[in-house]
């Protein structure tokens, strides 16, 4: 079964592509949820509520994630973007 750690560490490897700096290091990751099935939630909280990147970001973290040994689903949430509904509609569609 893949631990909350390990997911936070795979999620490190995703940066904001306007700082160089990983999301989990800014603060935009909150939730990190892991259950026994496999099962991990997780919600990103952009700095800007109309930025432009988030979506490119949160996919990036959903498919990091996702490719950890022992992750069966993956569920990103987006909150505090104007387009939060939009976007979370496109990331968990998949």
């Amino acid at each position: 079964m893949v631990s909350k750690d390990e997911v936070i560490n795979a999620l490190k490897k995703v940066a904001d592509p306007h700082m160089g700096i990983s999301i989990v290091d800014m603060g935009l990751v909150k939730d990190v949820e892991v259950d026994e099935e496999g099962n991990v939630s997780f919600k990103i909280i952009p700095t800007n509520p109309a930025c432009m990147s988030i979506l490119g970001m949160a996919m990036q973290a959903k498919d990091v994630v996702k490719s950890l040994d022992g992750v069966k689903k993956v569920e990103v949430k987006v909150e505090g973007h104007m387009l939060e509904e939009d976007i979370n509609k496109i990331l968990n569609e998949q």
